[in-house]
């Protein structure tokens, strides 16, 4: 397909137009060297293609494109590719922005002898397995690519970036649905006095239910219409769980002032009661 250029944003990246009228940006070494608008680009240089839906989402990888250096956005490239790859799941092209900035940013404390501690990093490994093996892939890159040994606590911030791109959640409200969920965790085993195995099948479903569960809470989403009698059904059949479950919503209006409504209680229940029974 041919593109002609919209704008040039430096040597690597130019603007451009898509066949269906999207504004895309264009990267290859030397794609926009010496070039102007108007001018056609040659295939043969297009490295890499981003189709930004959100004119805001756009402006903001361009304004990043022109503030840091174009190794930044190449390591996220790999990273996203990567992960698109070794997850088979489709990535929100925000992450192309908030992850480039985040990398260059780490990359600065790290020279500045500042960098963070993940506090959810044990959270992260354990519920966000294959995203965290992802962060771990990425270290390997940027030390590769910059040079730079950056500490383990930013693989499980760049697996954060990655569910977040999953999820479409504000990247604060995933901080907080991670650390929701270890707090749930902490709550149903005190409450069945055990440790699930969490390489089972059902556990796996809770996390996931969990994490989805999170996500409708901050979005302030609901699952939809309500079913009294399925909701009775549920309560009198599996009391013991719905207790867990009722648990768990003082827990979530007490640390996050959200309130749950009966349908998120009766799936929470139904998971609650799989994930108890599996190894009874």
């Amino acid at each position: 397909m041919e593109y002609r250029i919209e704008r040039v944003i430096n040597n690597n990246v130019v603007c451009s137009v898509n066949g269906k009228g999207e504004e895309i940006i264009l990267r290859g070494k030397g794609i926009g060297f010496q070039k102007k608008p108007g001018m056609e680009v040659d295939a043969s240089l297009v490295e890499g293609i981003f189709t930004l839906e959100k004119s805001q989402t756009k402006n903001k990888l361009v304004q990043l494109l022109e503030d840091i250096p174009e190794i930044y956005i190449e390591i996220t490239s790999q990273i996203v590719d990567h992960a698109k790859e070794t997850l088979g799941k489709s990535l929100n092209e925000n992450i192309y922005v908030t992850l480039t900035d985040h990398i260059h940013f780490a990359i600065e404390r790290k020279q500045k002898h500042l960098e963070y501690v993940n506090p959810l990093l044990w959270e992260i490994k354990s519920f966000y397995t294959g995203e965290y093996q992802v962060g771990l892939w990425a270290l390997d890159l940027i030390h590769k690519r910059l040079g730079q040994r950056l500490k383990e606590d930013e693989a499980g911030f760049i697996a954060l970036h990655i569910v977040n791109a999953q999820l479409g959640i504000q990247m604060d409200h995933m901080y907080r649905v991670t650390e929701m969920i270890g707090g749930i965790l902490k709550i149903v085993e005190e409450y069945y006095g055990r440790h699930f195995d969490t390489d089972s099948m059902d556990y796996e479903r809770f996390i996931t239910h969990l994490k989805f569960f999170g996500q409708r809470l901050f979005k302030n989403k609901t699952y939809g219409q309500e079913d009294p009698g399925f909701h009775k059904m549920i309560k009198e059949r599996y009391a013991k769980d719905y207790g867990c479950a009722m648990r768990i919503r003082l827990y979530i209006k007490k640390n996050y002032q959200k309130e749950i409504g009966t349908e998120e209680i009766t799936f929470l229940t139904v998971h609650l009661r799989r994930l108890s029974s599996s190894e009874v």
